[in-house]
């Protein structure tokens, strides 16, 4: 288990590349890891009763939602050998074509790092306290359900 200390998964509007890209910078001194692997979940353009998605709207319940990335988290360390674990996702506005969630996961070999991302992003959707409110271009909307 990991005995990390606690900081927010949350970012405030789209994640951006240079912070995805300073993530990956900083784990280059950590020389026993082997392998890393990235989920990047970008806002789709989906068109829905005839209406475009022009952005998400994110909302939380943060405490809890903090806990269950906590409980996760803690889930994968336990089934993979993994060296670092890391959740982002965007609350507010982000636009169709930006990205909203990026895991990261790093480990000696690259076997834990694939079976180790598959399952955080299925456990991430399935249990966080998560919401998109889907905004269309001619401003309606719609909740998300998480697919």
């Amino acid at each position: 288990m990991s005995n990390k200390v606690n900081k927010s998964s949350f970012i405030d509007g789209p994640i951006s590349s240079e912070f995805i890209g300073h993530s990956i910078l900083k784990h280059q001194s950590k020389i026993v890891i082997g392998a890393h692997n990235i989920f990047l979940g970008q806002v789709r353009a989906d068109v829905i009763d005839g209406k475009t998605v022009a952005a998400i709207e994110y909302s939380a319940y943060e405490e809890m939602a903090e806990q269950v990335f906590h409980e996760i988290k803690e889930s994968a360390f336990v089934k993979f050998e993994l060296s670092c674990l890391h959740i982002y996702h965007s609350l507010g506005l982000v636009k169709a074509g930006e990205i909203c969630l990026f895991v990261f996961v790093s480990a000696p070999r690259r076997k834990a790092v694939f079976d180790a991302l598959e399952f955080l992003v299925e456990e991430i959707k399935e249990k966080a306290a998560v919401f998109g409110k889907e905004i269309f271009e001619d401003g309606t909307y719609t909740w998300k359900k998480n697919t």
